[in-house]
């Protein structure tokens, strides 16, 4: 927030989920992004109906496993599925469900499936891996960076490109408030 640029027509604020400093009535829209797990569902939704308009939404988004080529795919996968399986909290269920485990107390939406992209180097998808909590937590485990280990296997498989495409199918429920 505090690297945020200045606009005119924009406040930010810093506060809890569940404790929004934003007058009763004020929004039109509320976003979760990728965090709708780490926050007392039902406390957060009832600030949703305290601090939402007549008719404001509520957008509710994850992404879920990155997707690049299929030989890196298949080593993402094992990654996330195998060498990281033990060290993701409990809580990324709800992420890997595309948050269809929490119940939203307000109308649903029908949407569109979609997905975020960005074109990469190997570096950056490297980079983007050392990212996940499952591999801060096993790196403290077990004392080795397990992005490091598979770098190697990796880098074959990325061959000789110098970007390539990399996408993210995006999961989002929507919903309107009041």
């Amino acid at each position: 927030v505090a690297e945020a640029p200045a606009r005119a027509n924009v406040r930010f604020v810093v506060a809890r989920a569940e404790e929004a400093a934003l007058s009763s009535g004020s929004v039109d829209l509320v976003t979760v992004a990728q965090a709708l797990h780490w926050f007392d569902a039902p406390r957060f939704f009832e600030e949703v109906a305290r601090v939402a308009r007549r008719g404001a939404a509520l957008a509710i988004w994850s992404y879920q496993l990155v997707r690049v080529h299929p030989a890196v795919d298949r080593l993402i996968e094992a990654f996330y599925h195998e060498t990281l399986a033990a060290h993701w909290l409990p809580e990324r269920r709800h992420v890997e469900a595309a948050y269809a485990t929490i119940p939203i107390p307000f109308e649903p939406l029908l949407v569109e499936s979609f997905e975020m992209e960005e074109t990469w180097g190997l570096d950056d998808l490297i980079g983007y891996l050392g990212t996940w909590s499952a591999v801060r937590i096993c790196a403290e485990r077990r004392g080795v960076d397990p992005v490091a280990e598979l770098e190697p296997e990796l880098a074959a498989a990325w061959g000789g490109a110098v970007s390539r495409r990399v996408t993210w199918p995006l999961a989002l429920r929507a919903s309107t408030v009041g």
